[in-house]
């Protein structure tokens, strides 16, 4: 996001949209990888089940928990601490660069 920023001279929001599109495929695939793998746990019914569900439905939510913090939550925090930031220092947004010649 930083390197939109600063080479591309796009504002935050739009280079959130940019990371957030880049990201989003392999982000989900990973979890849904481990979501997947974790689902025998979480399912299964035969000889020690009752120890190994408990594990399976932690694995379960905390990865549905982190997708939510990392799709929805770490964008709207980092808008918040650029804007803090803007507020703080009394900065004009960044001008486009310039093209070299």
């Amino acid at each position: 996001m930083r390197d939109r920023e600063r080479r591309e001279g796009q504002s935050p929001r739009d280079a959130i949209v940019q990371a957030s599109l880049l990201r989003f495929r392999p982000i989900m695939m990973t979890t849904l990888a481990a979501l997947f793998g974790a689902l025998p746990l979480a399912l299964e019914s035969g000889t020690g089940s009752e120890l190994r569900f408990p594990l399976g439905v932690t694995i379960i939510g905390g990865l549905l928990l982190s997708q939510l913090l990392t799709l929805y939550t770490t964008p709207v925090i980092y808008l918040a601490l650029e804007r803090l930031r803007l507020r703080l220092t009394r900065d004009t947004p960044r001008p486009a660069p310039q093209a070299a010649e």
